[in-house]
């Protein structure tokens, strides 16, 4: 059965992106103390117990998963902006993009009984139409123990370049087996699922995915953290959750208002009171540039 590395929590992006381009996934020992797991927990067990379950075989029939993390708990927002995970998810993610953003928040809590999940890649989400480049860049922040017992992600690595419709060996699955507070990392790419659940606890995880800023995201994070709760949030998590331009031109808008009475056309942040100094955001000057030269026909290098 295949080992995934682990690393210290304090292990440089540089580390990380090696062992994630290589295997497709890795484990951050340790990230959050037990009090910041306790806090979180604190936060969320509310939704997490209002929560039912999945209601077919890949959402899982004894698994709950509750969203919308960013407007529920200060904590996730933390975790969210994690600078060593941030640092890591932007190097994986900038060669393809101008701007990464969030592309889901979830707890995943499975419970006892709970088959395996069916193994897959994330990326799948979009279908399987991009294959020279990487969309994604995935956590999940263990908050209890992980074991093989309850449901610890399967995971197999140096899965990257299988093709899509390769069904993994029972040898060539690994389990993310780790302590609360510890982070799996993994890539869009890497083949994973949830674990079987044959204890008699909660196995809870927290679900935190970046993707390229031109692509649709999958929990929609405009109507999971409308604006009167994104205008209270830090502009750095404003951006991340999508109001910023994604590029030169993706993500702007016409306010709805009566002819003459407001602005045309602005960036998403404007629905945040922003309405000073925005227009920077309608992309780099460089892209600006090209855009511009395009329109006008000329050729640029």
């Amino acid at each position: 059965m295949p080992k995934l590395e682990t690393l210290p929590a304090n292990a440089p992006a540089d580390d990380i992106l090696t062992i994630l381009k290589r295997d497709g996934a890795l484990i951050l020992k340790d990230v959050l103390s037990p009090d910041e797991v306790k806090a979180a927990l604190g936060e969320l067990m509310p939704y997490i117990e209002a929560t039912d379950y999945g209601r077919d075989d890949f959402t899982g029939r004894k698994t709950t998963r509750t969203g919308a993390l960013v407007a529920r708990s200060q904590k996730v927002r933390d975790m969210v902006m994690h600078p060593a995970i941030l640092e890591a998810a932007q190097s994986f993610l900038k060669p393809f993009c101008e701007r990464i953003q969030l592309h889901l928040t979830q707890v995943i809590r499975i419970r006892p009984g709970q088959p395996k999940q069916p193994i897959h890649r994330d990326r799948w989400a979009w279908g399987t139409y991009m294959k020279d480049l990487e969309p994604q860049f995935n956590t999940i922040w263990a908050m209890t123990d992980f074991t093989k017992e309850n449901g610890a992600t399967q995971v197999c690595p140096g899965s990257l370049g299988w093709p899509d419709n390769y069904q993994p060996k029972d040898e060539e699955i690994g389990y993310a087996e780790m302590s609360a507070g510890s982070v799996l990392i993994y890539s869009g790419g890497v083949f994973h699922g949830g674990g079987a659940n044959t204890s008699n606890g909660d196995r809870i995880g927290i679900n935190l995915t970046y993707t390229l800023g031109w692509l649709r995201q999958e929990e929609n994070q405009y109507l999971s953290c409308p604006p009167e709760i994104a205008k209270t949030l830090p502009p750095e998590l404003q951006a991340l959750i999508g109001y910023a331009m994604g590029s030169y031109a993706l993500g702007y808008y016409t306010p709805p208002l009566p002819a003459g009475e407001g602005p045309e056309l602005v960036p998403p942040d404007f629905a945040l009171g922003k309405m000073d100094g925005t227009s920077a955001q309608f992309g780099s000057d460089e892209l600006r540039e090209l855009v511009g030269a395009s329109i006008r026909g000329e050729e640029k290098a």
